[in-house]
This record gives structure tokens, C-alpha cells and sequence, in this order.
């Protein structure tokens, strides 16, 4: 729980000078070692034996120590500093890119993708896994998609990512986001919440815990990425979200490739049988947005369609 608590609230500060506390995890008591400076802490952290178990916490005052966290995640949180602080209160803003109708090339929504003015995305989500702030990311990652909304006119949809791994308790971890959607007035239909395409779903039960939730506060649920590897056309009938995205593997060229175009009509038909909404990204040429309305894919996103950007078209 040392673990989850802190990556659920406040992140853990990186003290210029004071306290390194460690402590195994079997044991009650803890060594208390002085530093004066972050080069001393990190050489302090470096030669700490044994890493596996060991958690750690700083403070100014040894005899009240702060939250403690996996000593690799310290290591990784001083080595990776400049990326921290952005994570933890650096300006973050959500680009939006556009999701469209085929049939009319109205806007029907838009993704909402975190963006940082000094880091990639890459960087921000790869950081934030090593060092234990993957919770904390994903949460102000929701917070700027509903901020995003004040841009955009109701009744179009905003596609927000999450990982289903950052919510440890539905119920508990997705107060803050709703009382954000209350803070702005978001209409609560007009967003969609979907799981990203770099974590495997792994607990069934629990994802359809978290999507219940969601539901329950009249807010719409997605599943990414049908047709990549762990994300396969059963969990359609498993999960039962509001829309399916399909992997853009299976949308590029499709106009050409007849085993990608048996899929894609399969997930359609299916996906109709269930009243279940397809949307193709990663539409890249007119041909394949016209193969998806042809075979009745009633949803669209990509660059050609248009990029992800600051301000909605």
C-alpha cells in the first residue's frame, strides 16, 4: 500500500538536504542517514544493498518520516529530475484530434493526447512507469482532457485515454476525476473513456469493474486497439464497451488487402450485432477512409483526417 498511496496523492518531493530513512520490508525499523546535497543522496542510493525490497522515504525530521516508495523508484526519480517535475507540476496541455462521421465528415469528437513543451509523451509515460508516478501522470492526463473541454461545443464527444492498472478502487480513485467534470460542467455523456494501447488487459473483471463505474455516472467507455495481440475481437462480447477502435494495422492499405478487410467487416458485423460503435484510426489516405464507409464503419480518426492540435477545428 506504501506504493499505491503515494502514487495516488501527493508526489514524493525530492528534499535539496535532510533525511534518507530505509527500510526493509520485513522489518519495523529503519536506518537514518544526513545528506547535504542531491549528489550525496544519490550516491547514498547507489550503493544501498540490498535494492530488491527496500523502501525509502526523506524527510526534514527523522522522527516524522514521510510516505515511504521503492528505492529503484527513488534512484529513477533523481537520475530522470527535470522529467519529474514536469510530471508533477509542470504545464501540461491536452492536443485534441479530430474524430469525424464517414458519412458526412462532420466532427463527432476528439482525442484527447497529453502533450508537454520540453518532453515527448514518450518520455512523460516511460518516466512516470519507472518512477512510480504512472498514477499521478494518468490522473492529471484526465484532468487537462476535461480542462480541454471548455474549447469544444457540447454534444461532441472527447476520447480520453486511462490505464486501467492506475485505478486501484473504481469507486475511490475516480472521485477526482468526476468532481473535475462537475467543476467544468461537463456534460458527463459527451465523454468517453478508453483504455490505452500500451497496457495489456490483463484482469477482466477488474476492467469491467472500472467501466461500470463510469457508466454509472452516464459517462461512455471504449476499448482500444481490437485486433492487437491481447485486445481481440472476444472481449467485444466480454466487455461490452459503448465503441471499439480498431488497431490502425488493420486500417492501413485496407483498401488493398483482402485479409485485412475480412477482419474489418467480421469486427463490424459483430460490433453492430452488439450495438457497439466502430471507429478506424490511423487513417492515412482518402482510399482507406472510403473502404471504411463503404463497409459501414460509421466512425473515423488519423492524419489524413486531420492532427492532433491545441485548439479543436
Amino acid at each position: 500500500m506504501m506504493h499505491s498511496c503515494i502514487s495516488c496523492s501527493v508526489p514524493f518531493p525530492i528534499l535539496q538536504s535532510g533525511y534518507l530513512l530505509i527500510m526493509q520490508e520485513e522489518q519495523k525499523k529503519y536506518l537514518c542517514y544526513s545528506y547535504d546535497s542531491l549528489q550525496q543522496l544519490a550516491t547514498y542510493v547507489e550503493t544501498i544493498v540490498p535494492k530488491e525490497k527496500t523502501f525509502v522515504a526523506l524527510c526534514k525530521n527523522p522522527d516524522s518520516p514521510g510516505p515511504f516508495i521503492p528505492l529503484h523508484e527513488l534512484s529513477m526519480r533523481i537520475k530522470h529530475e527535470d522529467v519529474v517535475q514536469c510530471i508533477t507540476n509542470g504545464p501540461l496541455v491536452s492536443y485534441l484530434q479530430p474524430i469525424i462521421h464517414t458519412k458526412t465528415g462532420d466532427i463527432f469528437g476528439y482525442e484527447c493526447l497529453l502533450r508537454s513543451h520540453h518532453f515527448s509523451p514518450k518520455q512523460l509515460f516511460s518516466v512516470a512507469q519507472q518512477t512510480g508516478l504512472h498514477t499521478f501522470l494518468d490522473r492529471r492526463a484526465r484532468e487537462e482532457a476535461i480542462r480541454a473541454r471548455t474549447k469544444i461545443k457540447k454534444g461532441i464527444k472527447s476520447f480520453i485515454n486511462f490505464l486501467p492498472s492506475t485505478i486501484y478502487n473504481p469507486e475511490f480513485c475516480l472521485r477526482h476525476t468526476f468532481s473535475i467534470v462537475e467543476q467544468y460542467e461537463v456534460a458527463p455523456e459527451d465523454l468517453v473513456f478508453e483504455v490505452v494501447e500500451t497496457e495489456k488487459i490483463i484482469d477482466i473483471d477488474h476492467l469491467k469493474n472500472v467501466f461500470a463505474t463510469y457508466k454509472r455516472s452516464g459517462m461512455k467507455v471504449a476499448l482500444d486497439d481490437v485486433g492487437a495481440g491481447f485486445s481481440t475481437i472476444d472481449m467485444l462480447t466480454l466487455l461490452q464497451p459503448d465503441y471499439v477502435k480498431i488497431d490502425r494495422h488493420y486500417i492501413q492499405n485496407c483498401d488493398q488487402e483482402k485479409e485485412k478487410q475480412a477482419f474489418l467487416k467480421e469486427v463490424t458485423r459483430i460490433a453492430q450485432t452488439l450495438g457497439i460503435h466502430v471507429l478506424a484510426e490511423g487513417i492515412e489516405r482518402k482510399e482507406e477512409l472510403d473502404y471504411c464507409r463503404e463497409i459501414g464503419i460509421p466512425f473515423a480518426q488519423g492524419y489524413y483526417i486531420g492532427k492532433p492540435s491545441p485548439n479543436p477545428l
